[in-house]
C-alpha cells in the first residue's frame, strides 16, 4: 500500500494549498454570509416592502433558506464528479458559480422597479450560491487532508475551515464600513450593492491561487488503482453515492447529526443575532455589526488552536466540548444581549463563535477520516450539507418566527439546547478518527467485493498499522 499521505509533504507546497483552500472558501463564504447579513438588514425593504417588518424579515430569510436548499444538490453533483475527475476542477467551477451570482445580486433590479419579478431574480441567484457551496465545502478540506501530515492533519485541515469566520469577517467589515460612511438612505439605495459588486474582484484572486495547486496525491493514487482494477478486466465501479450509502451509512448519519448544533448555533450568532439586537433590544446596526465583526477576528484565531488540539486527544474530545459549550451557553447568550450594550452583546457573541470553533475545527478532518478515497468527496459533502437544510437553513427563520410569537428569547435558547443534545448523542457514538491512514481507508466501490482496506490506522510513524473497525458500515 503506497503511503505518500502520510508523510509529510514539503512546508513550501503544503502552505500554497493551505492558502489556495483558504482564499477560495473565504471568498465563497464571503459571497454566502453577505447575503445573510443584508437579508437581516435591507432586503426585507427592497425586495419584501410593504409587510410588518418582521414578516418582512422572515420573507427575507426565507429566500437565504432557499441556498441551503440547494447545497445537498450541489454536494451530490460536485461529489460525484469530484471522486470521479478529481478535487481541483470541481473547486474551480464552484469559485466561478459562487461569485458569478454573488455579483448578480449587486445589479438586482429592486421590487420598486420591477416588482415581483425581483424576490424571483434574488431567490434564483440565491439558489445558484447554494448549489456552488454545496460543492465547494468538502472538495476545499479534502484537498488540504489528502495533501498533509497525519499526524496534523486536524490543524491543517482546520485552515480552509476558517474562511467561514474570515468571511463572515470581510462580508461584516465591508457593510460595517458602507453603514458607517453612507447614511441610512444612501446604504439602503445602493450601498448595499457595492459589497456583492466587489466580489467580483474577489473571486478573481481566488481563481488566481486555485489554479496554482496540484491535484491530491491520494485521490491520484486511488484513480490509478481504479484504473489498474478496470484493466484487468475488474467490475465497474459503482456510483460514489451508492458506494457511501452501502459502505458509510452509519458515518453519514454521524457527520448530519454532528453538524446540527455546529451550524444552528452558528446561524443564531451571527446572523439572527443581527435582528435580535436591533429589533428587541433597540440597539443600532452598526453596534450589531461591529460585535459580529470583531468577534469573528476572535473565532478565526481559535479554529486553528482548536484544530490542533484535537491532533493530540482525538477529534470527538473537542467536538464534544463545543456541543456542550453551545448548549450550556445559550440562555448567557441572550440575557447579555438583553443588556443593550455593546460590551455584553460582544462577549455573548465572542464565547458562542469559540464554543462552535470547537466543533468546526476538528469537522474537517473528522469528516474527511471516516470516508474512502474514491468516495470521499461525496460521503463529506452529503454528510455535511444535507444537515443543513435541517439546521442552518431555517435556524434564523424559526428564531426569527419564535421571536414574533413569543417576544421572548427562551423558546430560542431551548432551540439551540435541543441542536446541542442532538450533536453530543450523534458524536458520543461515534468512532474516533484521528489515527486513520487516509491511503488505507480506501475502499472498493465494485459490486460485491468487500471493502478492501477500511479501518487500517496510522501508527505512530504515521504508516499503517494493525486493522480496527472504520466508521463505514
Amino acid at each position: 500500500m503506497a503511503a505518500p499521505a502520510t508523510s509529510p509533504p514539503a512546508s513550501a507546497n503544503l502552505r500554497r494549498i493551505v492558502a489556495a483552500s483558504l482564499i477560495g472558501t473565504t471568498v465563497e463564504w464571503y459571497d454566502f454570509f453577505l447575503y445573510g447579513s443584508a437579508a437581516a438588514l435591507v432586503f426585507n425593504k427592497l425586495f419584501f416592502p410593504g409587510s410588518d417588518a418582521l414578516v418582512g424579515t422572515l420573507l427575507s430569510f426565507l429566500t437565504y433558506a432557499v441556498g441551503f436548499a440547494a447545497r445537498p444538490l450541489g454536494a451530490l453533483v460536485f461529489g460525484h464528479y469530484g471522486d470521479r475527475l478529481g478535487r481541483k476542477k470541481l473547486l474551480v467551477l464552484s469559485l466561478l458559480l459562487m461569485g458569478g451570482a454573488t455579483f448578480a445580486i449587486g445589479l438586482l433590479p429592486t421590487h420598486a422597479t420591477v416588482g415581483t419579478a425581483a424576490p424571483v431574480l434574488l431567490t434564483a441567484l440565491r439558489l445558484v450560491q447554494g448549489f456552488a457551496l454545496g460543492g465547494e465545502w468538502g472538495g476545499a478540506v479534502l484537498l488540504v487532508s489528502e495533501h498533509g501530515d497525519a499526524r496534523r492533519r486536524g490543524f491543517w485541515a482546520s485552515w480552509p475551515q476558517t474562511g467561514a469566520p474570515a468571511g463572515q469577517l470581510l462580508a461584516t467589515g465591508v457593510l460595517s464600513v458602507m453603514t458607517a460612511l453612507l447614511s441610512d438612505a444612501a446604504f439602503t439605495s445602493w450601498g448595499w450593492r457595492v459589497p456583492f459588486l466587489l466580489s467580483g474582484v474577489l473571486v478573481i484572486v481566488g481563481l488566481w491561487v486555485r489554479l496554482s495547486v496540484d491535484e491530491s496525491p491520494v485521490f491520484r493514487a486511488a484513480l490509478a488503482r481504479a484504473e489498474a482494477r478496470r484493466a484487468e478486466g475488474a467490475a465497474l465501479e459503482k456510483m460514489p453515492l451508492v458506494a457511501v450509502l452501502r459502505h458509510h451509512w452509519r458515518d453519514v448519519l454521524i457527520a448530519m447529526g454532528a453538524r446540527m448544533a455546529e451550524n444552528i448555533s452558528y446561524y443564531v450568532i451571527t446572523a439572527f443575532v443581527l435582528v435580535y439586537a436591533t429589533s428587541h433590544t433597540g440597539l443600532s446596526q452598526q453596534t450589531a455589526l461591529n460585535a459580529v465583526l470583531i468577534a469573528s477576528a476572535l473565532h478565526f484565531a481559535v479554529i486553528p488552536a482548536w484544530g490542533a488540539l484535537s491532533d493530540r486527544i482525538g477529534r470527538r474530545p473537542v467536538y464534544l466540548l463545543g456541543a456542550a459549550g453551545v448548549g450550556v451557553w445559550a440562555f448567557p447568550f441572550f440575557a447579555l444581549v438583553d443588556s443593550h450594550h455593546f460590551g455584553p452583546l460582544l462577549l455573548a457573541v465572542s464565547v458562542g463563535l469559540v464554543f462552535h470553533g470547537a466543533m468546526y475545527a476538528p469537522q474537517a478532518a473528522f469528516f474527511a477520516e471516516m470516508f474512502a478515497t474514491r468516495m470521499r468527496y461525496s460521503g463529506a459533502s452529503i454528510g455535511a450539507q444535507f444537515s443543513s437544510v435541517a439546521a442552518g437553513a431555517p435556524a434564523p427563520l424559526i428564531a426569527t418566527a419564535l421571536l414574533a410569537d413569543y417576544d421572548s428569547p427562551t423558546p430560542i435558547a431551548l432551540y439551540v439546547i435541543a441542536a446541542a443534545l442532538l450533536t453530543l448523542l450523534a458524536v458520543g457514538v461515534a468512532r474516533e478518527t484521528r489515527s486513520r491512514d487516509l491511503t488505507a481507508v480506501e475502499g472498493n466501490a465494485v459490486e460485491g467485493d468487500a471493502v478492501a482496506g477500511e479501518g487500517r490506522t496510522a501508527g505512530p510513524d504515521g504508516g499503517a498499522s494493525s486493522a480496527v473497525p472504520s466508521g463505514g458500515a
